[in-house]
């Protein structure tokens, strides 16, 4: 059984290790250099009520963390975050993604100020479209190879769900 909490300072290794892995193996982030403890502290830290993070566990291990990030840091932008999501390689498949979205939206909704998520997915990750059109997620827009990453252009899908 999945089960979906609040991160704490205590979940910092498991949330660096599910990124690095995307990091060195996946198109899921264009981040292309793993990060330190340091780096995620300070990304934990940095956040208020708007833009929780949450883990999702099994057997007493952090098997996957969602979180909403600011979309920008220009002011206006306030009511709107970016989602992202990172399931632990041995653990994909197994419906841990939707229950981290379904948790999370509902979050937005309850517990937030925010008026809309966007989410960007990369090419070829037909998975996390469906996820995302399944919590209500339109699509609208493609930015034509926005990333490079793994020596290849990648087109990155711009989905968007609106909260109030």
């Amino acid at each position: 059984m999945i089960h979906i909490r609040k991160a704490e300072l205590a979940d910092l290794a498991s949330i660096t290790e599910i990124y690095n892995e995307a990091i060195l193996n996946t198109t899921a982030t264009f981040d292309t250099e793993i990060k330190d403890s340091t780096n995620r502290k300070l990304w934990m830290e940095e956040r208020d009520e708007n833009f929780p993070i949450m883990v999702a566990e099994k057997n007493s291990i952090v098997v996957g963390y969602i979180a909403l990030n600011k979309w920008s840091e220009r002011k206006a932008y306030n009511i709107t975050a970016e989602i992202s999501m990172y399931v632990r390689a041995d653990y994909r498949g197994q419906g841990i993604g939707k229950q981290l979205i379904a948790t999370i939206v509902s979050i937005a909704k309850e517990a937030t100020n925010l008026n809309s998520l966007i989410a960007r997915i990369t090419e070829g990750n037909e998975q996390s479209i469906y996820l995302h059109k399944l919590h209500g997620f339109e699509m609208i827009g493609v930015m034509k190879q926005a990333g490079n990453k793994f020596n290849k252009l990648h087109d990155v899908t711009l989905m968007q769900k609106m909260l109030r």
